[in-house]
């Protein structure tokens, strides 16, 4: 115990709070202090993702012209996934379908799926030797349908501003599912300027498409802000434990993303350098984002048995450089 302090939230802790007004209105929050500078915001009513995130008063994530939206106002037909995609830290994609619109086995799929719009429930938060933990539940569930439940836990260090993030996705039905999931994790400014160098130990890239094969030699490259910047997606190959990192000398602050590719065997890269859309998305997952139908198509659909679950770990370490 800190004799100097009266009560532990004078340092660190967990905040619970709700939105006021606009299209965000009563959303459920926790903002999260480590007391060494790392900040961020837990957006319970959509996934308990994190939707911004600061270090000693610099953003690190891209937070979308729509603002926040509350689930009420998602919209899943074909790429309405847009007009809520706040972004964010990172948004989570999934939990049966990542990317493109598509139909696949008579189910038509939107926009990155749907559990991004989905509340938590059974929420719990406390402190430990170990940090601060959160706990919540996700369910993606239906009648007749899927039967998938998530169950999220942070863990956020108060010796080093670290976070470790576990999800495990249980299949409680009694029919096998497909599984897809990606963490769309992006940056923005003051984090992502013409000044960050991104490092990604890849061994292969490929383009999504013709337009983004142009841009191979220059994939890791920031530029400025860009009227009519059309988008570019990269797939890395990456392979073992591995580590993608951003860091910004102009401010003095990095991030590294640290997983494991036997769990989530893809990675995406996607360069979005437009004026006011300026965004780059570092995605590690266990898909592709072109639409369940083609990743069922190359045989690297991943599915989930009754009663098997599948258990994902990332670490956020965020750095002073």
């Amino acid at each position: 115990m800190n004799k100097y302090v009266g009560h532990e939230q004078q340092t660190y802790g967990v905040d619970e709070l709700r939105l006021v007004g606009g299209k965000g209105d009563g959303m459920r929050m926790l903002c999260v202090r480590n007391g060494r500078g790392l900040e961020f915001w837990v957006s319970l009513d959509r996934c308990a993702d994190i939707s911004r995130l600061t270090l000693k008063g610099d953003n690190f994530g891209y937070f979308a012209p729509c603002g926040y939206v509350s689930p009420q106002y998602y919209d899943d037909k074909g790429a309405g996934f847009l007009k809520s995609f706040t972004a964010g830290f990172f948004t989570t994609c999934g939990l049966t379908a990542v990317g493109s619109p598509c139909t696949d086995a008579g189910e038509d799929l939107p926009l990155h799926g749907t559990i991004s719009n989905t509340p938590a429930e059974s929420v719990g938060h406390w402190v430990a030797e170990d940090g601060i933990h959160i706990k919540a539940i996700i369910r993606d569930a239906a009648i007749f349908g899927r039967q998938l439940v998530m169950e999220r836990e942070y863990i956020v260090s108060l010796d080093k501003n670290e976070i470790t993030l576990t999800d495990t996705v249980k299949n409680i039905g009694s029919s096998e599912s497909p599984l897809e999931v990606l963490y769309h994790c992006n940056m923005g400014y003051p984090l992502l300027s013409e000044k960050a160098v991104i490092d990604i130990p890849s061994i292969d890239v490929a383009p999504r498409n013709e337009h983004a094969k142009e841009g191979i030699p220059t994939c890791l490259v920031c530029e400025v802000p860009q009227s009519g910047y059309e988008e570019m997606c990269f797939y890395h190959k990456l392979s073992g434990k591995t580590q993608v990192s951003i860091k910004n000398p102009e401010i003095g602050k990095g991030l590294t993303i640290a997983y494991d590719t036997a769990e989530l065997p893809y990675f995406t890269q996607w360069k979005m350098m437009g004026e006011y859309e300026y965004v780059m998305g570092l995605e590690p997952g266990n898909c592709l984002p072109d639409g369940r139908n083609v990743m069922r198509e190359k045989g690297i659909l991943e599915f989930l048995a009754p009663g098997a679950s599948k258990t994902h770990h990332l670490q956020f370490i965020f750095t002073e450089v």
